[in-house]
């Protein structure tokens, strides 16, 4: 089962489509996998951790620690993705200002 590759494809903002070009495979075959319909065989689970830069037991929500896994901290929410979205199209300038209000927002946490 893939547990994580929704969470995955929305936070590198792909369609199941453009996933499934990347990796070569079918916008059918991806949205089986995400509501575990069926299950990658071992090739394409290897293709998709490669493309997103981790493991295949992350890929599957295997999880080994008893913390969180690096997948749970790096992946955006839905809101962090649109933030970051919304952030990317500021200039370098007011993408400065933005941090700087953010860490005086910080600065008594």
């Amino acid at each position: 089962m893939v547990r994580n590759l929704k969470a995955l494809r929305l936070s590198k903002g792909l369609s199941q489509q453009q996933l499934a070009d990347v990796i070569g495979t079918t916008q059918q075959s991806i949205n089986k996998y995400e509501n575990h319909s069926t299950e990658p065989d071992i090739d394409t689970l290897i293709r998709l951790a490669d493309y997103f830069e981790t493991t295949v037991d992350e890929l599957v929500g295997h999880v080994v620690t008893d913390g969180p896994s690096p997948l749970e901290k790096t992946i955006p929410t839905h809101k962090e993705s649109l933030f970051l979205q919304d952030l990317r199209k500021l200039t370098r300038d007011e993408q400065e200002s933005i941090r700087l209000i953010i860490k005086n927002y910080l600065k008594d946490k």
